[in-house]
């Protein structure tokens, strides 16, 4: 079955979260638990309809078994591949391609963190990966990883592009606004361009406002067929397409430092999707630094390469913007525990469904998402929700 032919043929139904910002005395699974049973609820089912699971986990290779143990649950299809923080977009296609063929009815796909409170820390937990994972012609430089990787990507676009510093803070002070009229964001605080500017310093050209949150949180969302899916508690997110791009595994073997994998994810996608950039109402981007914000712009074709910068300014991307981007806040300043991808697809949905309250954008009909995953943009899935208006 072709990508075309996979075209709205399946559907977000149920989404939930928990333990967004800090979750105390929690545990990944038992964060992720809640998220997963209150998305099940949410779409009206119970979790013994639940025979399909998509989850990945950094800090465990046989996660999935965790997860099917912690569920009480036994599926017929369960999908564990971990490309980063994007595989919970990614995820979708592998979904979709199962209820097609009928192996299984209700897919559940979910995470959880709880880095930020976890009495296993997140300078264990990254030493750990580092000697299970590591990336030989970079590890023995010590980088700041990932900001570092993230700061060399963000330094060659403005060298080539003359992208500013102010522009990457346009992108961090809309995150911002958007997190101010979300309850579940985790930094709602004022911010201003001259106090991300003169913030401390992470990484060349990055400050601290430039780098996602260190939160905990867990998210989940339930797919099924279109047929059924209407049938359903909630209005459904449709998915027209999805696709991954994997190009490389480190920056240093990145051929262009700016140009993303997305580019042809975003390609893959809007073809199959029959859609066009210029079709689309918003985009939920992986925004684990500022950077990515400009450049999945680009590679999407929202605005022209090298014109992300100027895309962003004058609160473009901002509530009243032009074009709004990441309406809850994004990784950098609604949550990002880790991996964020299913918290981008779950403001997608929530937008088409119109249950954003103060940060609802009228008119929601199409919603780009767009999955990060590695060091150094070295996965990027693109997915294409719309409402049934649009089918």
């Amino acid at each position: 079955m072709s990508l075309e032919e996979l075209r709205g043929k399946a559907a977000i139904v149920g989404v939930g979260t928990a333990g967004c910002g800090e979750a105390h005395g929690m545990t990944d699974l038992e964060i992720l638990s809640q998220a997963a049973r209150a998305a099940v609820e949410d779409a009206g089912l119970e979790m013994r309809d639940v025979d399909g699971l998509c989850t990945a986990n950094m800090g465990a290779a046989l996660w999935p078994l965790n997860v099917v143990e912690q569920l009480g649950i036994r599926p017929r299809f369960v999908e564990g591949t971990n490309i980063g923080g994007s595989a919970f977009v990614a995820h979708q296609l592998q979904a979709m391609l199962a209820l097609a063929a009928g192996i299984c009815d209700v897919v559940l796909v979910c995470y959880g963190s709880t880095q930020r409170t976890s009495p296993f820390g997140r300078k264990e937990r990254t030493e750990a990966r580092n000697v299970l994972d590591p990336s030989p012609y970079e590890s023995p430089y010590r980088p700041f990883n990932p900001p570092s990787s993230y700061a060399l990507i963000a330094a060659r676009h403005m060298y080539e592009y003359g992208t500013t510093r102010r522009h990457l803070a346009e992108v961090a002070v809309a995150a911002r606004q958007w997190a101010q009229l979300n309850p579940e964001a985790f930094a709602r605080e004022p911010l201003d361009i001259e106090t991300v500017l003169n913030a401390r310093m992470i990484s060349d050209p990055f400050t601290k406002h430039d780098c996602c949150l260190v939160t905990d949180g867990a998210a989940a969302y339930v797919m099924t067929r279109a047929d059924r899916a209407k049938d359903l508690r909630r209005k459904p997110a449709y998915v027209l397409s999805n696709a991954t791009g994997v190009w490389h595994r480190t920056v240093s073997g990145m051929q262009d430092l700016t140009v993303s994998p997305t580019r042809e994810s975003a390609e893959r996608a809007f073809a199959a999707a029959r859609l066009t950039p210029a079709d689309v109402d918003m985009a939920q981007i992986y925004d684990a630094f500022s950077i990515n914000t400009i450049m999945a712009l680009e590679d999407m074709g929202i605005c022209p390469k090298g014109e992300g910068g100027p895309f962003v300014e004058d609160g473009a991307i901002a509530p009243g913007g032009r074009f709004p981007v990441n309406t809850n806040g994004g990784g950098l300043s609604c949550v990002h525990p880790n991996m964020y991808g299913a918290f981008a697809t779950i403001e997608a949905v929530r937008q088409l469904r119109g249950e954003c309250g103060e940060r609802q954008v009228q008119g929601t009909n199409t919603v780009v998402v767009n999955g990060n995953g590695g060091n150094s943009m070295a996965s990027q899935s693109t997915s294409l929700l719309a409402t049934a208006d649009v089918l």
